[in-house]
């Protein structure tokens, strides 16, 4: 057989839970990620071993895989006890470790491929070699890049790429925000980020003077890139991340279903490309990335470096979903409005002007009439969107997606047995055989239908039978309890042989001295939380001169946030752009009532610091 040279593309899905794993599965994900029992980046979302243990049993019988997230910054005697997580994790099959704290280098890991989570500020060339030399198998890239930014990586290296294409935006860099420590104690590098860049602030210039007042002025739209998948590619990602293990079912459902079709359409495309995973997923729906959450969506810097387009949400962090039409006519106790269809127990929404997102739900719609529980704040004219898509969610509540492996079978049948062989589309082959005496079937065609209705009839398994061969050397007549005998045998010894043939990838090995990190002095920006963690850096040529944040207090004037995410650009004041007319008198501050930070601007990189105040 030729060796299959075309390169696998890996939809990767958020799974909060085993349920929502298994979902993400079902609806096409190629890969999932779950937070390990302790030491995630979204701690609230960590599951038992025994649970991650079932869902890497149900993801590779599709060959999917499930990467174990311990991707927070550890303590000394947390390292330590981090250990034993990732031994049980190996064991179980996981195919792979995402992790932020080198320290873990420096303990005597089993073999688990290594993953740079995006929390280690994946940003250059530089970096994502050195992590490719000290024995990685993957890099997650900062959220920040651009297409070309990407391409320069991939130029200089030979590591996988993996970037995340949709969902909830961090507007600080990955890994570089310390907001959340220094105002509530919840560090983002701990696991338990308090997301103050979604709350309030108003921007004030050098001279006192309110530029905006009261506005979510941190706060991003959510990434959407699954119209530029294509891109990616050539750009060199191979493995593509839905952001959201704090998402309920219907929006891992949904956008793993709406990713899944747009990759699809792309392999079909391109002769040199194939999914990553086994099976073919039929749904049940149309997937509509606008009828789940979102706070409406930006493309961030992928095609803009400069980033031109808006990128913020300033009005509400929370969910907009998709406009509908405006009001065109409003009465007593009910309105009518232009654009798409309305369904009862639709949850709607709208901004006041006061600037507040106000909700109302839909009681229900008479003739065009729309009856509202809550007629406040509604007049002729305003723009309403629909953020509870009532019937789509009914819809995901149901069985919405099945996927199924194909096979092929071939029936063979004599005058003293029968026999069944199956071969999957992995090339996996079983041979089942049962001995029997047959009177002459009366109708030899009925006879021929019932054996292929009965075998094709794979019924709950995962299995589809995609070709149905028949070798009948004597048309006898068999009992259909004895052809369902032979299909489930077939299919069970098929099933055992799926289980046991998965191989969980390996640690590629590493040869030569250690290799050098690009930078030589470390301050509290490389997270240095532990010991171990010193010892890396030492050993691979630089010094640390600062613990992480979370480790000692740090004094005014610290860098709290670094963000490619500039408010002088987003609205229309940038330093650099001769179209932008606003002019504001340095220095800039934001206030959310009880904290004051500073705006500081590295225009010639195009970065914007929020550094803390008295």
């Amino acid at each position: 057989m030729n060796e299959d040279r075309r390169i696998p593309l890996e939809l990767l899905a958020p799974a909060g839970n085993n349920d929502l794993g298994r979902a993400a599965i079902d609806h096409g994900a190629d890969a999932v990620y779950i937070g390990a029992p302790r030491f995630s980046a979204r701690a609230s979302a960590g599951n038992s071993m025994e649970d991650i243990a079932r869902l890497i049993e149900y993801a590779h019988l599709f060959n999917a895989r499930v990467y174990l997230a311990l991707n927070t910054i550890l303590s000394d005697s947390e390292i330590k006890e981090a250990l034993p997580l990732i031994i049980d994790a190996y064991q179980a099959g996981a195919d792979g470790l995402i992790l932020q704290d080198m320290g873990l280098l420096e303990l005597d890991l089993p073999p688990i491929p290594l993953i740079a989570s995006t929390q280690m500020h994946n940003i250059t060339p530089e970096k994502v070699k050195f992590l490719e030399d000290t024995g990685f198998s993957r890099v997650i890239l900062a959220r920040e890049l651009s297409l070309c930014d990407i391409a320069a990586i991939r130029e200089q290296t030979n590591i996988e790429l993996e970037c995340f294409v949709h969902g909830a935006l961090c507007v600080s860099y990955s890994g570089q925000c310390y907001l959340s420590e220094a105002a509530f104690r919840r560090s983002g590098n701990r696991g338990v980020c308090a997301q103050p860049c979604r709350l309030k602030y108003t921007l004030n210039d050098g001279t006192g003077r309110e530029i905006i007042a009261n506005k979510h002025l941190l706060s991003l739209r959510d990434l959407n890139l699954v119209g530029h998948l294509t891109d990616l590619i050539d750009a060199g990602v191979t493995s593509f991340k839905i952001e959201g293990r704090y998402k309920d079912s219907a929006y891992v459902k949904n956008v793993t279903a709406a990713y899944r079709k747009a990759l699809d359409r792309v392999i079909e495309s391109y002769p040199g490309l194939k999914q990553q995973s086994s099976g073919h997923v039929e749904f049940r729906f149309k997937p509509d990335l606008g009828r789940t959450f979102n706070r409406s969506y930006t493309r961030y810097f992928l095609l803009d470096p400069d980033g031109i387009d808006h990128q913020a949400a300033m009005d509400t962090p929370k969910s907009t979903g998709t406009e509908v039409g405006s009001i065109t006519q409003v009465g007593k106790g009910w309105f009518r409005l232009s654009g798409g269809a309305v369904h009862n127990g639709d949850g709607m929404c709208f901004i006041s002007k006061a600037g507040v997102l106000k909700g109302f739900r839909v009681e229900r719609v008479e003739d065009g009439r729309i009856v509202p529980n809550d007629m406040a704040g509604l007049a002729v004219g305003l723009k309403l969107f629909r953020n509870h898509d009532h019937e789509f969610l009914k819809l995901l509540d149901k069985p919405s997606a099945e996927r199924k492996i194909g096979v092929s079978m071939t029936f063979r049948q004599t005058d003293d047995d029968i026999g069944l062989t199956v071969t999957d589309e992995d090339g996996h082959t079983v041979t089942s055989h049962l001995p029997a005496t047959f009177d002459a079937a009366r109708q030899p065609e009925k006879m021929r239908d019932q054996i292929r209705s009965q075998l094709t009839s794979t019924g709950n398994t995962i299995f589809m039978v995609t070709d149905l061969s028949m070798d009948i050397q004597w048309t006898g007549f068999i009992p259909v309890s004895l052809l369902n005998g032979l299909r489930r045998e077939a299919t069970d010894q098929l099933m055992t042989v799926r289980r046991l043939s998965y191989a969980p990838r390996k640690k590629p090995e590493t040869t030569g001295p250690a290799p050098t990190y690009p930078e030589k002095i470390l301050d509290y920006r490389a997270n240095v939380y532990n010991r171990f963690a010193r010892a890396f850096y030492l050993r691979h040529g630089a010094q640390v001169v600062e613990r992480a944040f979370e480790a000692e207090k740090k004094p005014s004037g610290t860098i709290l946030m670094t963000t490619r995410y500039c408010l002088r650009r987003e609205i229309g004041a940038c330093l650099k752009n001769p179209k932008h007319r606003l002019r504001l008198a340095p220095p800039l501050s934001l206030t959310d009532g009880k904290r004051t930070y500073r705006l500081g601007f590295d225009c010639k990189h195009c970065r914007m610091h929020v550094v803390s105040g008295n």
